[in-house]
């Protein structure tokens, strides 16, 4: 999957409880690939309408709508 905008496969979601924590991710195919270490009790769940950034332009939208 990569950004609509730029084609990056880089991405990151915020954290709910705390907008300045972030996750970092890569989506290979359909693949998504946390980078860093993450604790596996820590890392949010992704679905189709979780507010996604991407990590290197400006685009953001929900998850579902990244292009194959």
């Amino acid at each position: 999957m990569k950004c609509p905008t730029c084609g990056s496969e880089a991405f990151y979601v915020k954290d709910p409880d705390d907008a300045y924590d972030i996750y970092e991710f890569t989506c290979s195919g359909d693949d998504v690939a946390f980078s860093g270490d993450i604790d596996t009790g820590d890392i949010p769940e992704i679905e189709n309408e979780t507010e996604t950034y991407c990590n290197k332009c400006a685009w953001h939208g929900k998850f579902g709508t990244l292009e194959d």
